[in-house]
């Protein structure tokens, strides 16, 4: 633990800097909790580094408290997001830091959970602990979109994710699509299974892939598998349903079908019988609100182009990836990511904001935000 020499400003935002990489280590781990870091100071040499490991661990304050070198009474913590004030797997942090005699903390940006929002900045500042807010909070807020999407909302946290031909295509005519994309990009998608708590396909991706929809990384787990499927005409000999007991698996259906639904279950599967929508098919609201209370903060949506344009209409996808391969396939009857009847104009689209790109390989990955958040959208289709 080095010594810095910094103006105060600075060494603000520096030290706020090491606590926002320090948080990015529990990506995958923390969920549907935030990602936290903090870093104890004292008169520019840190003293203590702690972060949010895993969910119903220790949080990031307590961490940092425990990992310092010497007493921090009279210190400074900088930490990303403001420290809780009520009981939940964990005793409250502000009263962990109110014990510890800290001078300061340095707060990235305010916890939306009504059950913090401002409460924790309050009882601090009642203590006497001077408080500053606000340090490189569009960073703060941005690490933690799930979070902040997931706590606001009462929705997961939904990124639509594709592979598809420089001409759209997200399959041939015949509909083979292995491989689009190459290895580097596969890869790529397995981290983002590995930061997500579920993923969701249609039975048309089961039926047409038969897809295992597992995280192939060396100990990372598998998020939880959701097909929809309406009426619950998935295989038994899928790999989803062999595989039921080793890899969470859960069926969202229409279906009322007594014997369909007790085969899946005997296999291992969990069935939920959703409210149908306009379309015949589960109402994709109602799935996402169960799916929140049951603790699911984000989800990648992988397959089904009409799956992808019902959750899409519905204001429900909050970030799109696009992997985007050097090939051309062509063919009139060849799918594109995006099915249902579509906008009726380019105005009444979903517009993208905050594009970024990488190389991957020969491949391009898009990604971009979803312009208006969930429930504003309101289209004429």
């Amino acid at each position: 633990m080095g010594l810095f020499v910094w103006g105060e400003t600075m060494s603000d935002e520096f030290f706020m800097r090491r606590a926002i990489e320090l948080a990015e280590r529990g990506a995958g781990a923390v969920a549907p909790n935030p990602l936290v870091g903090a870093v104890v100071v004292r008169e520019g040499r840190v003293i203590g580094e702690g972060w949010h490991r895993r969910f119903g661990e220790a949080h990031a304050e307590r961490n940092a408290l425990a990992a310092c070198t010497e007493d921090p009474a009279g210190a400074t913590m900088y930490v990303t997001l403001e420290p809780c004030c009520h009981f939940g797997h964990q005793p409250p942090c502000v009263e962990a830091i109110i014990a510890a005699r800290l001078r300061r903390v340095v707060i990235g940006c305010g916890d939306p959970n009504p059950k913090v929002a401002g409460g924790g900045v309050r009882r601090l500042r009642e203590a006497g602990v001077e408080v500053t807010e606000n340090v490189l909070a569009d960073e703060c807020r941005a690490q933690n979109r799930v979070f902040m999407h997931y706590i606001t909302r009462h929705t997961p946290y939904v990124t639509l994710k594709y592979a598809m031909t420089l001409d759209g295509k997200i399959a041939a005519y015949t509909g083979s699509s292995k491989w689009i994309t190459g290895a580097a990009a596969r890869e790529h998608v397995q981290r983002q299974r590995a930061l997500n708590q579920a993923i969701m396909v249609g039975r048309g991706t089961v039926q047409a892939d038969d897809p295992q929809l597992t995280c192939r990384l060396p100990g990372a787990p598998s998020p939880l598998r959701i097909i929809c499927d309406s009426g619950l005409n998935t295989s038994p000999e899928a790999n989803v349903v062999r595989t039921a007991r080793e890899v969470p698996t859960l069926f969202a259906t229409c279906c009322n079908d007594t014997a369909k639904i007790a085969r899946l279950e005997q296999a291992g599967c969990r069935v939920w019988q959703i409210t149908p929508g306009a379309d015949g098919r589960p109402d994709p609201a109602e799935l996402m609100r169960r799916l929140a209370a049951e603790g699911i903060a984000s989800l990648i949506l992988e397959g089904g182009a009409e799956l992808a344009w019902s959750l899409l209409a519905a204001g429900l996808v909050q970030r799109v990836q696009a992997y985007i391969a050097p090939l051309l396939l062509g063919g009139a009857a060849a799918k594109g990511p995006l099915g249902g009847q579509g906008f009726a104009a380019p105005a009444a689209g979903v517009r993208l904001q905050n594009l970024v790109w990488q190389r991957l390989g020969e491949d391009i990955l898009l990604e971009a935000d979803v312009a208006k958040e969930a429930g504003d959208v309101h289209r004429d289709n």
